[in-house]
């Protein structure tokens, strides 16, 4: 029997080919552990923020990757490199949030999967339409990054502490 790190790996591997729901009864069997095993196995995935779906069928990710929320401030100059480094390495910005200290938390989806995405928004943010949402509150802004593993968010991470815009929380 593997270690439940090693097994955790394979799951998600088999999540993320396949196509369709994999039941629970075929990774226990794939494993040669009970369901219960399987069923801590996919909460202890989901307590690391990757969108596992649960139904009575099976399992399926949500997103093929690992999500995380960073921590972020520049001015609106910075917004192009900023966007540009996270899809150069192979991630994406599900959106971007602030905590507004009257209204709470506002949220815009943006979906930016590359340079052609950060193009489209830099045009409308420069149309003046509007402005960006970071400006409400001193720049201070988050976003919602998805990448395929570890390495390749460990990456995003230091490229942004390399322009200067990653904030620890």
């Amino acid at each position: 029997m593997i270690e439940r790190e090693e097994r955790e790996k394979k799951i998600l591997e088999i999540l993320r080919n396949s196509e369709t729901l994999v039941s629970g009864t075929y990774l226990a069997e794939f494993f040669d552990v009970s369901r219960q095993v399987i069923v801590q196995d996919i909460a202890i995935l989901k307590a690391k923020n990757i969108d596992i779906i649960s139904t009575n069928r099976g399992y399926r990710l949500l997103s093929k990757g690992i999500k995380k929320i960073i921590k972020v401030k520049h001015d609106d100059s910075e917004i192009r490199n900023e966007l540009n480094a996270i899809v150069d390495l192979g991630a994406s910005v599900e959106d971007v949030f602030v905590i507004h200290k009257t209204y709470g938390e506002i949220r815009v989806k943006l979906d930016i999967k590359s340079r052609r995405d950060v193009d489209l928004l830099v045009e409308n943010i420069n149309s003046k339409l509007s402005k960006p949402l970071k400006n409400l509150t001193d720049n201070y802004h988050y976003h919602t990054i998805i990448a395929e593993n570890e390495n390749i968010f460990k990456e995003v991470e230091d490229k942004l502490k390399e322009l200067g815009i990653l904030l620890e929380e």
